[in-house]
C-alpha cells in the first residue's frame, strides 16, 4: 500500500482507492478549498482506517469536511459511505435518481452483490435534482452535473483549482450493465456533455488521473468510440 496520498493540484489529492485504502475501492478524491474540504466518493468500506489516516496526512481534520459527494450508487464507491457520515458528520449528496437505492440498501443496483456482500442502507442528505447543482465549499463553487448512463443518478463533479479545470468524473468507462438501470443512449449523451466541458484533468475511479485537455478528451472519446463510433 502507498503511504501518502497523491497530490493532483495544491487543494485536491486522491485518499482513496487501489494502493491506497482496499484493492476493491474505487478512487476516492479529497478537495480542500482553504480548510473548506469535501470528498468525492466513499469507496467499499473496507479501508476504513487507511481512509481516516490518509485524510489525516492530507491535512483535514474532523469538522472540515462540509460534503461527502457521491458520484453514483454503485457499491465500491459508496459502501463505506455511512461510515464516513458517522465520522465526520457530513452530509452525503447524490442524485435523486440514485439515492433510493442507496437509501433502501438495494444489493442489486448498488452492485454489492457482485462483491460478495449487501448494501446496507445509507441516508442521502441532500438529494440533487435536475441537470446541474452548485455547491459552495466556502466562497469556492463545485458544480455538480447530471450525466446518466451507468447508472440513472450518475454525477461528474467539476471545480477551479490552481487555474485549472478538474473533472471528477468517476465511472466514465461504465460498465453497462441492465442490472445497474445503465442506458447506452445516456452514456453516450453524457460522454458528449463531458467532452464539450475541456477539463484540464479527469479524475476518473478506476483508470487514474489524466492531465491535460488532449489526455481528458483521448479517454472519454475513447469510450465514444467504443460504443459506437464517435
Amino acid at each position: 500500500m502507498m503511504s501518502r496520498p497523491i497530490t493532483i493540484t495544491g487543494e485536491i489529492a486522491q485518499v482513496g482507492g487501489y494502493g491506497l485504502t482496499a484493492p476493491e475501492d474505487a478512487a476516492i478524491y479529497l478537495v480542500n478549498f482553504d480548510g473548506r474540504a469535501a470528498l468525492v466518493d466513499a469507496g467499499t468500506g473496507r479501508g476504513h482506517k487507511r481512509l481516516l489516516d490518509n485524510i489525516d496526512k492530507a491535512g483535514v481534520r474532523k469538522g472540515q469536511i462540509e460534503y461527502l459527494l457521491l458520484t453514483h450508487c454503485h457499491y465500491d464507491h459508496t459502501g463505506g459511505a455511512l461510515d464516513l457520515r458517522d465520522a465526520f458528520g457530513c452530509p452525503v449528496v447524490a442524485h435523486e435518481l440514485d439515492a433510493d437505492f442507496l437509501e433502501r440498501g438495494d444489493s442489486e443496483v448498488t452492485a454489492a452483490s457482485w462483491y460478495g456482500t449487501k448494501f446496507y442502507p445509507c441516508p442521502v442528505d441532500r438529494r440533487l435534482r435536475g441537470a446541474r447543482a452548485t455547491l459552495m465549499l466556502g466562497e469556492r463553487p463545485i458544480t455538480a452535473l447530471h450525466i446518466p448512463g451507468h447508472s440513472p443518478g450518475s454525477l461528474a463533479f467539476l471545480a477551479e483549482s490552481e487555474g485549472q479545470t478538474v473533472l471528477f468524473a468517476q465511472d466514465v468507462h461504465g460498465p453497462l450493465d441492465p442490472r445497474l438501470r445503465s442506458n447506452l443512449a445516456d452514456y453516450r449523451a453524457s460522454l458528449e456533455r463531458m467532452l464539450a466541458l475541456e477539463a484540464d484533468i479527469l479524475c476518473e475511479g478506476h483508470y487514474g488521473i489524466f492531465r491535460g485537455k488532449m489526455a481528458v478528451a483521448d479517454f472519454i472519446r475513447s469510450f465514444l468510440e467504443e460504443t459506437g463510433g464517435y
